[in-house]
């Protein structure tokens, strides 16, 4: 009898282990895969969109996302509501730059991006993300493994969550979902193609390849420069209100210089120049890269810079927090209010 019930327990002990075996893999497991494709993989080229709710009109990106082990990085977002080309996020041995090729415009940031803050459409920055939350959480679907954990945005606070899908064959990022304080996705990337295999030119991460590629989004820019600036404003302005605005002639197109005073005073700076085909040199920026729905702009310690559309923009201020300039440059979006 005892032996009988000694069978029985190790073909039931051996059907758990089978069942074990066979079922869901376990968060461990999943994150552990997730980095050693990470730590094995030599780049990836991946398209997805994204959409962003956070200003005050969404806006929609097509990104193309090249990464070469280990440093090299080459983003390039085209938003839908800009007609005068897309921007670059480059990283290389040279530095970290956003080239805007249409315009001929660059920005050199002393900066250690990607690493300091969150980055949806980066695979190792998600995986990053999950590793180092502690309290991260976990569900698994018919075809995806789910995390849901917290995110790291130096310059703005509003998105403290995010939720990531990864495919359960491959384990490509499939959509990401960044989350306000109340759980609603404010911005949402969906990948519809992710290459972990990807070959490489030699001058695919060039600061002058990215630049020059641009030649025919500047010679549209140049043929349609001839149009006036169309002066937009900002819908947020934190208390302050439009004091004086003037327009000034320059060498080569047009300024417009606007004063808002109250509580906390900034200048907002809009300026359309002519195109030029020579390659400039890029314009060093001690600060961060950030995003703000429209556009990627240059965040330093008291000014903003971005552009859009044909136009450069400069916002500045000594009373403004970082926040504030960030919400106020997001809310110039080609309203032609005051």
């Amino acid at each position: 009898m005892k032996k009988m019930f000694s069978i029985w327990l190790l073909i039931v002990f051996g059907l758990i282990l089978l069942l074990t075996a066979c079922g869901e893999k376990s968060q461990e497991d999943v994150l552990k895969k997730l980095e050693d494709k990470v730590d094995s993989m030599n780049g990836y080229k991946a398209k997805a969109e994204m959409k962003m709710n956070t200003g005050q009109d969404s806006q929609k990106y097509k990104i193309d996302i090249w990464h070469k082990k280990k440093e090299y990085y080459r983003v390039s977002l085209k938003n839908d509501q800009d007609e005068k080309g897309s921007q670059i996020i480059l990283k290389n041995k040279d530095g970290v730059f956003v080239l805007t090729p249409a315009l001929n415009k660059s920005f050199k940031f002393q900066t250690n991006w990607p690493d300091n803050s969150s980055q949806p459409y980066l695979f190792q920055s998600l995986v990053h993300d999950i590793k180092q939350d502690k309290d991260a959480e976990f569900k698994v679907s018919d075809s995806h493994y789910i995390f849901q954990t917290k995110t790291n945005y130096q310059s703005n606070n509003n998105l403290p969550y995010q939720e990531i899908y990864f495919d359960k064959k491959t384990y490509s990022p499939v959509l990401v979902k960044v989350l306000d304080k109340d759980k609603n996705a404010l911005v949402e990337v969906n990948f519809s193609k992710f290459d972990m295999k990807p070959s490489f030119k030699d001058d695919d991460f060039a600061m002058e390849k990215n630049m020059t590629s641009g030649h025919a989004e500047a010679s549209a820019a140049k043929n349609e420069n001839a149009d006036p600036l169309t002066v937009v404003f900002p819908l947020y302005m934190a208390g302050a209100e439009l004091a004086e605005q003037k327009e000034v002639e320059t060498d080569n197109g047009k300024r417009v210089i606007m004063t808002y005073t109250g509580e906390k005073n900034f200048t907002l700076i809009e300026e359309k120049k002519d195109a030029v085909s020579t390659l400039s040199s890029p314009q060093e920026v001690k600060g961060d890269i950030v995003n703000l729905g429209h556009s990627i702009g240059a965040l330093s310690e008291n000014a903003i810079e971005w552009s859009s559309n044909g136009v450069n923009f400069y916002l500045a201020s000594e009373d403004l927090t970082k926040e504030e300039l960030i919400e106020i440059a997001k809310s110039v979006q080609g309203k032609a209010v005051k």
